[in-house]
């Protein structure tokens, strides 16, 4: 018995994926802040795949990867971290990722990743945080009836979706293929 009640598989199973979604997350926002080029690198890379403008995008998927980050460690509001992971990896797909084929390894990195990630993130959207967690902690998911277990939190999840092609239509603009 823990202090967040009886522990089951499931709630471990939860756990283990939000730290791995959370280690993900947070370093590729770490990365993007610190790493490499740092932001200014980091616009000039969302510049160059048609993210405009660069600055603003960047800023604005670092610190969505980083507070996903926190709120998946800390198993709070869990399906909006999961909705937030999946916002920022359907942009990758579209952006970045898809036009190389499935496997990451082929030349530009292939979209194999981000559609593992993007899969992971609404499973643990059904999921929810599990016993150990924040939002069971608080009893967010009785307050807000079962908003994290099932259909309800896939429902949430489908937020990053939507989130995630409202930026696209909105602001993408990549340059068109030169024939050779």
């Amino acid at each position: 018995m823990t202090p967040f009640g009886s522990v089951h598989g499931i709630d471990y199973a939860s756990l283990f994926l939000r730290a791995a979604l959370g280690i993900t997350m947070l370093a590729h926002g770490y990365n993007h802040a610190w790493g490499g080029g740092k932001l200014p690198g980091t616009a000039r890379w969302f510049e160059s795949m048609g993210m405009k403008p660069g600055a603003l995008h960047a800023f604005l998927a670092t610190a969505t990867e980083l507070a996903a980050a926190v709120l998946l460690f800390l198993g709070f509001l869990t399906p909006l971290a999961a909705a937030m992971v999946i916002g920022v990896m359907v942009v990758a797909l579209i952006a970045n990722h898809f036009k190389n084929g499935y496997f990451i390894f082929r030349p530009g990195e292939g979209y194999e990743y981000v559609l593992f990630i993007t899969l992971t993130s609404f499973g643990l959207a059904a999921l929810g945080g599990g016993r150990i967690s924040i939002d069971k902690a608080l009893k967010l998911n009785d307050h807000l009836h079962g908003w994290t277990y099932g259909g309800k939190g896939v429902l949430v999840a489908l937020l990053g979706v939507i989130g995630a092609l409202a930026l696209l239509a909105v602001y993408w603009r990549p340059e068109p293929k030169q024939d050779s």
